[in-house]
């Protein structure tokens, strides 16, 4: 009787078990997004609903740029300015909390709001150096003195067409290195490329597109006038990305990836009288960084 009564049990056991079995991977499958990749193993998890964040560093190239420099008694455009970015060598200090931000680094939280989607707001914090001395081209015209009180120019004071001057410290330093800060929301797809047997460590391909706002404080002296300004809200960027993220387990991951953007800043401080002197640009860049992150 009691023989009988445990094969019951596990006969209707047996059944519940394959029952939830079979309404796990027909009635409730798991939904992954579609990967343009294909793979013999896939994920048994989807990351709808789960949260990101990666900290990381950067290495960024500037197109050349136009630069108007505008104020009382004055109005010229620098053209085609070279400059560079200025990463700072990596170092065991900047594991101290105070450190960590002085290079230049990316900051990044995101939601995915489908398995294969995700929407995120970063902080790309790069810098931006104009390279002096240097030989550019010059349009427009400067004043005898310039802003107000007014700021001698000396033999530069003129009406340009095009000619050629070299731009020295006595003119112009330029930099917005604390720094070319970039303040924006993305959007993102993920594909996975590789996964491997266990599931839980793989290799993805991420692309997305993003915008947003442009945030530099930007330490200039015009003519030996200025000052390391105030962070300030001096215009609007685009960008696109592509990279990898692996996965070493489920959450933790590295990532690696490449951004293109392209920002117009119409309102940088420059002298540091700001209802006076100002100057605008355009800047097309593109950047590098690694970082690593965890996804929960």
């Amino acid at each position: 009787m009691k023989k009988s009564y445990l094969l019951l049990l596990f006969l209707v056991f047996g059944k519940k078990t394959r029952a939830q079995e079979n309404t796990n991977t027909t009635d409730n499958p798991v939904k992954i997004g579609k990967s343009i990749f294909s793979n013999e193993t896939k994920r048994n998890f989807s990351r709808k609903g789960e949260i990101f964040v990666h900290w990381g560093y950067n290495h960024s190239w500037y197109g050349k740029s136009d630069i108007n420099f505008k104020g009382p008694n004055y109005d010229f455009t620098l053209k085609d300015v070279v400059a560079h970015d200025r990463q700072s060598p990596l170092k065991w200090n900047y594991l101290n909390p105070a450190k960590i931000s002085e290079p230049q680094y990316n900051l990044r939280v995101g939601y995915f709001i489908k398995d294969n989607y995700s929407i995120s707001i970063g902080w790309d914090h790069m810098k931006y150096v104009m390279d002096i001395p240097q030989k550019v081209a010059i349009t427009g015209h400067i004043g005898e003195t310039i802003s107000d009180p007014g700021v001698p120019t000396g033999a530069l004071a003129g009406t340009y067409n095009g000619e050629m001057i070299n731009v020295t410290p006595q003119m112009l330093t330029y930099e917005h290195t604390d720094g070319f800060n970039y303040a924006n929301i993305e959007i993102e797809r993920y594909d996975d490329i590789w996964v491997a047997p266990s599931k839980q460590t793989s290799l993805t391909l991420e692309t997305g597109i993003g915008g947003g706002m442009l945030v530099p404080r930007s330490d200039v002296r015009l003519f030996e006038q200025g000052r390391n300004n105030h962070w300030n809200v001096s215009g609007y960027g685009f960008s696109a990305k592509i990279g990898l993220k692996f996965y070493v387990t489920r959450g933790l991951y590295f990532q690696n990836t490449t951004k293109v953007g392209a920002t117009n800043l119409k309102n940088v401080h420059t002298t540091g009288r700001d209802d006076l002197d100002k100057a605008s640009q355009k800047i097309n860049y593109v950047q590098n960084f690694f970082a690593v992150g965890y996804q929960f």
